[in-house]
């Protein structure tokens, strides 16, 4: 039996990158999905999983619309029965200096990074309290808990603030058989590592993607359908003793101490 399945899965972000590859692999194991993002992409991405032999449903919205993510909680419910699994990936980044960053950029990262995941949950948590149970996992990053480049101050905020919201929602929640787990992935091929090398030098991203690839020790960056499997485990029945915690997907390349010394 496929580890998700007979579940129903909701997830946040899929139209693209770590979210589809979330997606594609929830379906593959077995879960009925509900794919919601901002662009309507989300709904192509529905169609294959749909023609591949999956259900599955989309919805567009944005997850600062607090409105929105509840009546498409309500509508996946209705459709497939329940809400087993909750994972709330929607997320953003704008380079930017601490010191000449406009509060318009801040606050984008606080309202989608933060608000987005913390709206998510509370659409989602009612309807896992009254049918007895369900996983949450969101999706935090390295940056901000782990590690920082320069430019990344918003960005770092926002995801640092999700791992103490992942633990604060596993004690709140755990007596009612409800676990909520983060995963903190590194450098994964997506179009938000892409946009970020595009923002870090526009006359030769590839050469940024080259040398994050180089500063990992498995010499690579993740794709999103790796990622899609720890998302997949911490939805299952296999991690069912487990909330609370932090997940690193990285590669390794949170382990280095430095780049210029060692043989």
């Amino acid at each position: 039996m496929a580890k998700l399945e007979g579940k129903v899965a909701f997830v946040t972000g899929a139209s693209q990158g770590i979210g589809e590859g979330i997606a594609r692999v929830y379906a593959k194991h077995g879960a009925r999905v509900a794919l919601a993002d901002v662009s309507v992409r989300v709904e192509d991405v529905a169609a294959d999983l749909r023609e591949a032999g999956h259900e599955a449903v989309a919805f567009v919205l944005d997850v600062t619309d607090s409105a929105a993510l509840a009546s498409a909680v309500a509508r996946t419910v209705e459709t497939f029965g329940s809400l087993d699994v909750l994972c709330a990936n929607a997320g953003v980044c704008r380079l930017g200096d601490f010191l000449s960053m406009t509060d318009a950029d801040r606050d984008f990262h606080i309202d989608v990074n933060i608000k987005g995941v913390w709206n998510t949950a509370r659409a989602a948590l009612p309807v896992m309290v009254e049918q007895g149970g369900g996983s949450v996992v969101i999706t935090s990053s390295v940056t901000g808990d782990l590690v920082a480049d320069p430019g990344e101050c918003a960005y770092a905020l926002s995801k640092a603030a999700l791992v103490g919201l992942t633990k604060a929602l596993a004690v709140e929640f755990a007596d009612r058989n409800i676990r909520v787990n983060c995963f903190q992935p590194g450098y994964v091929v997506t179009p938000m590592a892409e946009s970020i090398a595009q923002q870090s030098n526009p006359d030769d991203p590839e050469s940024v993607l080259a040398e994050m690839a180089k500063a990992i020790p498995m010499r690579r960056l993740a794709r999103p359908e790796e990622v899609g499997e720890l998302a997949a485990f911490l939805g299952s029945d296999e991690s069912s003793y487990i909330t609370g915690s932090q997940f690193v997907i990285d590669g390794g390349s949170t382990l280095p101490e430095s780049v210029s010394v060692g043989v």
